[in-house]
C-alpha cells in the first residue's frame, strides 16, 4: 500500500450527513454482481476497461450519455514527445516548472515516458489525429518548450479520441456499458470498498457489488459560476470518495483556464490554448497587448500566470473581459485550424480571423482529488482511481496544458490492469450480501429549490474561491456552505438534481477549507493576503471525513 498521512485532525463533517445519501434496506433493494466496476465513461474509464481480462465481467457506469464527459470536450490535444528534436527530459522539465514545486518527479517521468506508447495505441484503435503530407501535425501550447501537442478535428481532439475509444471498448464482449446511471455512494464494509449504490434515471437505488471498483468520474468545474465543464461535472466522484473515507489531497488547486468565451447569452465555451500557441495576441479593452507587462513568455506563459495577468489587466482597465486577436495571422489557416471555435463565435456574429474574441478565466480542471499511488490505488482498499478525480502528483500546483488526456490514458491503463489482476486473484464466486446499513435520514417534507441553492453556491465559489482568494472571503464561504449543509445534507433526496446538490456542497466545503488553510500563493492558488510562494508550504494538504487539512510532506 502507498504511504498516506496518518494523523488527521477531527472535524465534525458528520454533523450534517450520515455515511450514505440514502437509507439502505439491503433485503428490499436490487443486487447486481460484477468483477470490475468502472464508475465513469471518460477517457480514463474507457482505457481502464480495455485492460480488464476477457475472463472477467466489467461494467462501466456513466451518469449521462457515454459521450458526455470532460474528456469529450477537450479541445487542444494530448501532449507527447513526438518530434525527433524533442526529448523526454524536456517534457518532464516543462511539467515540473508548471507544477510550482508540488509535482512528484517520479510520477512525471513515468507518465511522460509512457506517452508515445499510449498515443500509438489510440492510433491503432482508430483515432485520426490531424496530419499534413502523411505526418502528424504538432502544436504548441503555454508552458511547453517544444511542439508536442497532437490534435484532431482541428479543435475537437477529445471528441475524436472518445469516438475511437467507445468503438474499441464496445467491441470487447466482457465489457457492459450502462448509461444514465447515477452513482450515489461507494459501498464500504470493514474498511474496504465493495461496489456502489446506483440509480438508473433517478429510479429506486440498487446495489452493484464488485470485487474491485475503479473511480473515473472526472472533475467538478460546475461548482463555479464560470466554467468550461459540461453540466455533468458536479464533483460526484470527489464527494462519494470523501464520504467513504478515502483521503483527498490538494483540494484547493482548481485550474482556471485563462481564455473562456465571454458573451452574454452564450455558454462558457473554452477557447483552446492552441489559439495562443498558433500566435493569437491577448489585448485589453483599449487594444493594448499586455502580457509583456507580466511575463517574458507572453501569451505562452503557463495557465496560472496568464489567468492572473488577465484578472490584473481587467482590474486596471475596469473591464469585464480581455480579447483574443488573430487578425494578424493567415485567415484561411485560422478558420481551418479552429473550426469548432469559428462556428460558435459565428453564432454571435464574430469572425475569429478578423474580430477580437472576448474572453476571461473560468474553472477548467480539478487538480486535487483522491490520493493515489503509482499503481492507481486509493487509500481505501478495493478502490482504484484514474483521471481528474485523482491527485497523482503529476500536475503539482498547476497542470501543464494537454497533460490531462495523457494522465487519463496512463493511469486508466494502470488502474484497469491492477484492478483486473486483483479481481483475478480473488476467484471466489460467493454471492454474499454484506450487512450494510446507514443512519436514518430525514425525508424531505417542504420543497427546496435545488436550482436556487445550486446557483448561490456557484456564484459564491466564483466570487470567493475563484482566481483570487483571501481569508475573510474564504471564511464567509465556509460559513455560508456550512449553513446550507445543516439542512440539505441531512435530507434523504430522491432525484439526481438533489444528489448533485449534496455532492457540490461536500466538494465546495473541501475546496474552501483547504484554500483557507494554505497561507501562500502557489500555482493556481492565489491568496491576495499571502501573495508570495513560501518554502514552508511546499507541502500537500489532505482531507479525510471527520478531519480538517493537515500539512503532509511531499
Amino acid at each position: 500500500m502507498p504511504s498516506f498521512p496518518s494523523e488527521l485532525l477531527d472535524y465534525p463533517w458528520s454533523t450534517w450527513t450520515s455515511r450514505y445519501l440514502t437509507n439502505l434496506s439491503p433485503k428490499q433493494m436490487g443486487h447486481f454482481f460484477v468483477d470490475v466496476l468502472i464508475v465513469g465513461g471518460g477517457l480514463s474509464g474507457l482505457r481502464a476497461a480495455h485492460e480488464v481480462d476477457p475472463s472477467l465481467r466489467a461494467l462501466i457506469l456513466t451518469k449521462d450519455k457515454l459521450e458526455e464527459s470532460n474528456s469529450s470536450y477537450a479541445q487542444g490535444g494530448i501532449a507527447s514527445v513526438w518530434d525527433p528534436e524533442d526529448r523526454f527530459d524536456n517534457h518532464v522539465q516543462d511539467t515540473l516548472v508548471a507544477g510550482a514545486g508540488l509535482c512528484d518527479s517520479d510520477v512525471v517521468a513515468q507518465v511522460v515516458k509512457e506517452a508515445p506508447e499510449r498515443v500509438n495505441e489510440l492510433i491503432a484503435w482508430g483515432t485520426r489525429f490531424d496530419t499534413q503530407d502523411g505526418q502528424i501535425i504538432l502544436g504548441r501550447e503555454g508552458g511547453h518548450s517544444h511542439q508536442r501537442i497532437l490534435h484532431a478535428l482541428g479543435d475537437a481532439t477529445g471528441k475524436e479520441i472518445i469516438r475511437a475509444m467507445i468503438e474499441h471498448v464496445k467491441s470487447r464482449p466482457n465489457v457492459e456499458i450502462v448509461e444514465e446511471t447515477f452513482t450515489l455512494d461507494l459501498i464500504t464494509f470493514e474498511g474496504r470498498c465493495h461496489g456502489v449504490i446506483a440509480s438508473t434515471r433517478g429510479g429506486k437505488p440498487y446495489f452493484i457489488w464488485a470485487k474491485e471498483t475503479i473511480l473515473c468520474t472526472g472533475g467538478c468545474g460546475q461548482v463555479f459560476r464560470e466554467s468550461t465543464n459540461p453540466r455533468v461535472a458536479t464533483g460526484d466522484g470527489h464527494a462519494i470518495a470523501f464520504r467513504a473515507g478515502a483521503i483527498m489531497r490538494d483540494m484547493e488547486f482548481m485550474q482556471f483556464h485563462p481564455t473562456v468565451l465571454y458573451i452574454a447569452g452564450s455558454s462558457r465555451t473554452l477557447i483552446t490554448e492552441a489559439v495562443r500557441g498558433d500566435g493569437a495576441y491577448l489585448l485589453d479593452s483599449r487594444g493594448y497587448r499586455f502580457m509583456g507587462d507580466y511575463d517574458a513568455r507572453l501569451e505562452l506563459a503557463p495557465r496560472d500566470v496568464v489567468s492572473q495577468s488577465i484578472v490584473s489587466q481587467m482590474e486596471k482597465t475596469q473591464s469585464p473581459c480581455v480579447y483574443l486577436s488573430m487578425k494578424h495571422l493567415n485567415p484561411t489557416h485560422i478558420r481551418n485550424r479552429f473550426p469548432g471555435i469559428a462556428k460558435v463565435c459565428a453564432g454571435f456574429g464574430l469572425d475569429i480571423a478578423v474580430d477580437a474574441i472576448p474572453v476571461r478565466p473560468g474553472a477548467h480542471y480539478m487538480i486535487g482529488g483522491c490520493t493515489v499511488d503509482t499503481e492507481a490505488r486509493t487509500s481505501l482498499p478495493g478502490l482504484w482511481a484514474a483521471g481528474e478525480v485523482t491527485s497523482t502528483g503529476l500536475h503539482g500546483a498547476n497542470r501543464l496544458a494537454s497533460n490531462s488526456l495523457l494522465e487519463g490514458l496512463v493511469y486508466g491503463s494502470i488502474a484497469g490492469r491492477n484492478a483486473a489482476q486483483s479481481a483475478l486473484e480473488n476467484r471466489s464466486e460467493e454471492l454474499r450480501v454484506l450487512p450494510i446499513s446507514s443512519a436514518t435520514q430525514i425525508m424531505l417534507k417542504e420543497p427546496i429549490d435545488f436550482a436556487d441553492i445550486r446557483n448561490s453556491i456557484r456564484s459564491l465559489m466564483w466570487r470567493n474561491v475563484g482566481v483570487r482568494r483571501q481569508a475573510d472571503r474564504l471564511d464567509e464561504t465556509i460559513q455560508t456552505i456550512q449553513h446550507y449543509c445543516t439542512y440539505v445534507l441531512s435530507l434523504q433526496l430522491d432525484s439526481v438534481d438533489g444528489w448533485e446538490l449534496q455532492n457540490m456542497l461536500t466538494v465546495s466545503l473541501q475546496m474552501a477549507t483547504s484554500a483557507l488553510k494554505r497561507n501562500e500563493s502557489r500555482g493556481v492558488h492565489f491568496r491576495t493576503d499571502f501573495p508570495a510562494q513560501s518554502s514552508e508550504w511546499q507541502k500537500h494538504l489532505s482531507l479525510r471525513r471527520e478531519s480538517i487539512p493537515q500539512n503532509t510532506t511531499r
